[in-house]
């Protein structure tokens, strides 16, 4: 849903005695109602073991655990709020007043002297209630975005832990700031549930502070590209179209010398299923982009990952362990570095954002990381080189008589940039920025009965700062996002008797690269997560319904392993098993990687050796 629970996507429930022929314009039946789940909940088979009386289910999503690195301190925990998140659509957020712990004073009170900072949401509910989408802002700039779980009469429990490590300039400003949740509910003799909520920030510290690391390391001012409060709803803008842009107006700090963009978004209403719509002339197609624009000029794009919040498809997929992405949904970095000629002319500029064939309704911000020049009250800069050609995108149809319909849509989008900026600390830097992108989505039906999806999402960026010296940063990241949903009949005996199958194969794969003057970092992620629900129908009532689902997560850099292997069937967990313990020949902590650790390759030997991974 997961905003709106007035959207109904899009035809019959999975009981229905027949399917109604399907259209490739609505494709699958990707939203239940509750009275639908509570049908089929009914004929669930119980969890093993069966849990002791009004016990609450836990759901949780895959995800690694967060390590303070060697020589820290702590955690100092601060109970940032605690809520009961009732009817809330359309209201203003919750806001609490912020200033630093008086822990992080304690430690010396500077953003360098934290070396981890965990946000932590932990939250309950009983009853019946739609997913709802919610964003936590600090001053404006967001530092999550998140679905909540769906209900159980019994309750369901749930938490999520997110780094927040590169907002300590944020977190340690002296300045007093305000804390701000947006969660749209709607509860009303149908919609019981009351989303009973704590947010908590766990801070770690380092002693002696660490000096920062020219462009590296947390930035030095954060600037919220996002609405202001007093407000009616989050924070983030609304876009509701392909034509919509949304902005705000920002002066950049004149001794900026790096700028990064950091880029929040979630799809809702007519969108939120946009990988599902094969046909071009019908929702706009399957293709959908955020595009970042310097009074109006393309400087970067995001192919977003296909998150699937927790009520879509199936709920019961979801159920108990949530889809990739679900709760801690990601955000995406764009290099602006390059256009610092632009934005360093002591005027006001509008950066904005756009979604690519937009249907209603997308919620889109960002937050501006700012690295300051410690020893100038101003830089110049300029731009070398700057090329955004328009997006390539094509639609082949394919009709093989009635009830079968093949839509196969591709595209492809690179941007690069080149820029200087003249510091009085490091001299002259010049960064280059670069993004490639491809997408193909292949729409089939066949008979009217069965329906399958296969997407592909592919996208590197790469940053390459050097100075006087050499190399001083590279940054570099590969991203693959394949998704694969099925829907059909299988096992038909008769026109109302059968099973309804439905089955999502996600993907989160991953690989980045950073090397300069402080060493060679790098990380490899693989998150790979099958799930699957079975509905049999006789005689056109649902006799048993029935989910499975498996996970497998691999984590591997230069900072620690690891691995996590998980399968659930029903409510219950019947496998889980995870390790930190490094494979052979993973980077960890840089034994790995040739010439010893990170810390004693050299600036161009790291530089070099990162550069190579991923772009040979």
């Amino acid at each position: 849903m997961a905003e709106s629970c007035y959207v109904r996507v899009l035809f019959l429930l999975l009981l229905v005695v027949t399917l109604l022929p399907i259209s490739i314009a609505s494709p699958l039946k990707l939203r239940l109602s509750a009275s639908e789940v509570a049908a089929l909940e009914a004929h669930a088979p119980p969890p093993p073991p069966p849990p002791p009386p009004d016990t609450p289910t836990t759901y949780f999503e895959v995800d690694r655990p967060h390590r303070p690195p060697p020589g820290s301190f702590g955690p100092c925990s601060t109970l940032l709020l605690s809520h009961s998140f009732g009817f809330t659509y359309t209201l203003p957020p919750v806001t609490a007043p912020y200033s630093p712990p008086p822990c992080l004073a304690a430690a010396g009170g500077r953003a360098s002297a934290i070396s981890l900072a965990v946000l932590e949401w932990r939250a309950t509910c009983r009853g019946v209630q739609f997913d709802r989408i919610f964003g936590v802002w600090l001053g404006g700039v967001e530092l999550l975005r998140s679905c909540t779980a769906e209900p159980r009469p019994k309750g369901v429990v749930w938490s999520v832990s997110k780094d927040v490590t590169k907002y300590a300039s944020l977190l340690a400003a002296r300045n007093s700031s305000t804390l701000a949740i947006y969660l749209g509910n709607l509860v009303n003799d149908q919609y019981t549930g009351v989303y009973h909520a704590n947010v908590t920030l766990h801070l770690y510290f380092r002693h002696p502070p660490q000096p920062p690391q020219p462009g590296l390391g947390p930035a030095d001012v954060i600037v919220p590209i996002s609405q202001s409060l007093p407000l009616n709803g989050g924070q983030w803008f609304q876009i509701n179209n392909n034509e919509d842009v949304e902005s705000a107006s920002l002066a950049v700090p004149a001794n900026a010398y790096r700028a990064v963009l950091e880029v929040y978004l979630s799809y809702h209403g007519s969108d939120e299923f946009w990988y599902t719509y094969g046909n071009p002339f019908n929702d706009n197609g399957p293709f959908r982009e955020v595009t970042v624009r310097i009074d109006g000029d393309v400087v970067g794009a995001v192919w977003p990952f296909p998150v699937i919040y927790t009520g879509g498809i199936s709920p019961f997929l979801w159920r108990p362990i949530s889809g990739i992405g679900s709760f801690n949904l990601p955000s995406y970095d764009i290099e602006l570095t390059p256009f610092l000629g632009w934005l360093l002319d002591g005027e006001e500029h509008e950066l904005g954002f756009a979604v690519t064939d937009a249907q209603d309704f997308w919620y889109v911000d960002g937050n501006l990381h700012l690295w300051l020049d410690p020893r100038s009250a101003a830089t110049t800069a300029g731009i070398i080189s700057y090329d955004a050609p328009p997006l390539e995108k094509v639609t082949v149809v394919a009709s093989r008589g009635p009830g079968n319909e093949y839509y196969q849509t591709t595209a492809f989008r690179r941007i690069s940039a080149a820029g200087w900026v003249q510091t009085s600390s490091y001299g002259k830097i010049t960064a280059t920025w670069t993004q490639r992108f491809s997408f193909v989505n292949t729409n089939q039906v066949r008979e009217d009965t069965e329906q399958t999806v296969n997407q592909t999402t592919d996208a590197y960026s790469g940053v390459h700062v050097t100075d006087h010296a050499g190399v001083a940063y590279s940054q570099e990241a590969e991203q693959s996002f394949p998704l694969y949903i099925y829907q059909g009949q299988v096992n038909q005996t008769s026109n109302d008797s059968f099973t309804e199958e439905t089955s999502v194969q996600l993907r989160f794969e991953e690989e980045r690269v950073a090397a300069g003057r402080p060493g060679f970092w790098s990380r490899s992620l693989s998150n790979a997560q099958d799930s699957a629900v079975d509905v049999r129908v006789q005689e056109g009532d649902a006799v048993g319904t029935s989910w499975r689902a498996a996970q497998t997560y691999r984590y591997e850099a230069t900072d620690g392993c690891y691995y996590r292997d998980v399968a659930s069937q029903g409510y219950g967990v019947v496998s889980d098993h995870a390790d930190e313990v490094c494979a052979k020949g993973s980077p960890a902590a840089g034994r790995a990687i040739a010439g010893g650790a990170a810390t004693e390759l050299g600036g161009d030997a790291a530089a070099a050796a990162g550069v190579a991974r991923l772009s040979s």
